[in-house]
């Protein structure tokens, strides 16, 4: 994990916009997220433990996926697929 999080570290200190795909407070839903403007980096986490701690502080927008029914995460695949749909403008 510690040459992941020093490679997002790195990114993020060169302008990129870091961006987690996560249930979370505070998070944008996705269909109110922007295209990408700049260099993005989409963190996604693991489907039942979420993106880790450590990663946390480089984030700079945490995106949701709104769910209807049980089940409280999608397949990583396929969470990363829509949120880059949406950042490439195609929505």
């Amino acid at each position: 994990m510690d040459r992941k999080l020093s490679w997002l570290r790195r990114e993020h200190e060169r302008g990129a916009r870091i961006v987690g795909v996560e249930l979370a407070d505070d998070a944008t839903r996705l269909a109110d997220l922007a295209p990408a403007r700049q260099l993005t980096v989409v963190v996604l986490g693991h489907e039942h433990y979420g993106i880790p701690d450590e990663a946390w502080e480089q984030l700079d927008e945490v995106v949701e996926i709104p769910m209807v029914g049980s089940g409280s995460s999608l397949n990583v695949a396929v969470a990363g697929s829509l949120v880059l749909y949406k950042l490439a403008g195609l929505v």
